[in-house]
């Protein structure tokens, strides 16, 4: 099954009329996934057998033609638990846990008969954006494998830019769907928070993770976010407003809308390819009768230390479950408890995560509490204020989704402070709870430049709507990368 000449309706349509068996589509996504991977390292689990035993029991009862995700193949990032699947989270400290119980959005995409074909590579807890921070491998980008994928989604960005799946899922914290969308040309979206449930979610920082979508074009993120969003008991900041049909409404037509480019978003540090591929996407939605000003967010420039300080305050207090006792990674060689804490987690957290649990606990502690966490929590309340003042007045925000295109492997892993700078115009959306979405919107040496969308609390149909008339008006979507035939 070539993945790069379907969508999620067109291999529907071939499932209902038996043209393809589930059985064949999952063993001939097996075998692309076994080829590829070689070269991309996006899977760190494979559900090879689960999966065949599904596709069986498929093609015996037949395809529900009002179900588009029956018999598809997804792929799930690795920090979402999946009832006895191997779930790491790339980490060592959780090298061979199996999960006793299914994340809720597992539970609706088996409601929805969706095959689970295996799990995706990311960085350590989703602390990252470059997919690096692996305990078991580095995920390479699906356009040249001497780049990455972006992260911490780089394992599911990855395997969707590389024809591996049709779709998959991914979390983000502050940027980690819609900057490894961008960098391997491909459609990730992050929803408003609560919009899906985080049960099953291994904590990075509550109050920014979200689960959302990857697709490689625009009707097919749709269809993916309608079948996982809802309000869920088990989350009680999981939201009740009502899920509309995302992909409802998708004409092309967004005559009248109006549209604001924050200038911050265009400054220093975007680079020029970047900057100009942003400015072409600006002039197409123009074209297609948008109403498109500069506007000003003010405080976006603080999001980066705003970010770090409360997401990593959030990792310190949700890490302190991985303590050798429960589950996961025992270190062998203790004398005592405090040795069992210390050793284990000593030795089995990587870097990454060391140095936020640090940064956190001290954000926390009774002496930096006021000077830190406080005045983070207050600027986050700025940068929420600006983008209520935008949003009275405009549908939506436009700019890039990263200042680059993808960097080499290995080129900022040493550099904390460049790498965190790689989110500064993705994390603003987080700690507001906004949606947002990344769309392909050209190339600068044969890499993919991200454009990023983003809207109100709960109005992703209008991010759906705008993404798809620009997508409908580019080719951006239609390129292939090497490794899926072309270039």
């Amino acid at each position: 099954m070539d993945y790069f000449k379907q969508d999620l309706a067109s291999l529907h349509d071939l499932l209902v009329k038996k043209e393809v068996s589930v059985t064949d589509l999952v063993k001939e996504t097996l075998t692309t996934i076994k080829e590829r991977d070689q070269k991309l390292a996006a899977f760190l689990t494979l559900n090879e057998q689960a999966a065949l035993d599904q596709a069986a029991k498929l093609d015996q009862q037949g395809i529900d033609p009002a179900n588009i995700l029956a018999g598809i193949p997804l792929a799930i990032k690795d920090n979402i638990v999946t009832k006895n699947l191997r779930t790491t989270a790339a980490s060592k400290i959780l090298e061979n846990f199996q999960p006793i119980y299914d994340a809720t959005v597992m539970e609706k995409l088996a409601a929805q008969q969706a095959v689970t074909i295996g799990k995706t590579n990311l960085d350590e807890f989703a602390m990252g954006g470059s997919t690096e921070n692996s305990a078991f491998q580095i995920t390479k980008n699906a356009w040249d494998q001497t780049k990455v994928p972006g992260g911490s989604s780089g394992g599911s960005a990855a395997a969707v830019a590389g024809g591996e799946v049709l779709a998959a899922l991914g979390s983000d914290t502050g940027g980690s769907i819609r900057q490894p969308a961008a960098f391997n040309g491909i459609v990730g979206v992050k929803p408003t928070y609560g919009r899906v449930s985080r049960y099953g979610l291994i904590a990075f920082a509550s109050s920014l993770d979200q689960i959302g979508p990857f697709t490689r074009n625009v009707k097919d993120n749709a269809l993916l976010l309608n079948a996982i969003s809802g309000l869920d008991p088990h989350d009680s900041t999981s939201s009740n407003q009502k899920v509309p049909d995302f992909a409802a409404g998708l004409d092309g037509n967004i005559k009248n809308m109006k549209i604001a480019v924050p200038k911050e978003y265009l400054g220093e540090g975007i680079a020029e390819p970047v900057k100009a591929a942003i400015k072409q996407a600006i002039s197409t939605f123009e074209k297609l009768g948008a109403t498109v000003d500069e506007v000003s967010l003010p405080h976006s420039k603080y999001g980066v230390p705003v970010y770090y300080i409360i997401a990593s305050s959030e990792a310190s207090s949700n890490l302190q479950r991985f303590d050798g006792i429960r589950y996961g990674y025992r270190a062998q060689d203790v004398k005592n408890l405090e040795d069992v804490y210390v050793k284990s987690r000593s030795e089995a957290f990587g870097d990454e995560v060391k140095r936020r649990i640090m940064l956190g606990t001290f954000s926390l502690s009774a002496g930096t509490y006021d000077a830190f966490f406080k005045k983070a929590a207050q600027v986050r309340t700025l940068i929420c204020q600006d983008f209520a003042k935008v949003f009275a007045d405009y549908d939506l925000i436009l700019g890039p989704t990263a200042p680059t295109t993808a960097f080499g492997i290995g080129e900022d892993i040493d550099d904390p402070i460049t790498m965190y700078m790689n989110d500064i115009l993705t994390i603003p959306v987080n700690l507001a709870g906004l949606p947002g979405m990344s769309l392909p919107a050209g190339f600068a040496d044969g890499l993919p430049i991200g454009l990023q969308l983003i809207a109100n609390r709960f109005a992703e149909n209008t991010m759906y709507r705008a993404g798809y008339a620009f997508e409908q008006a580019t080719d951006f979507h239609k390129e292939i990368p090497a490794i899926g035939g072309q270039n």
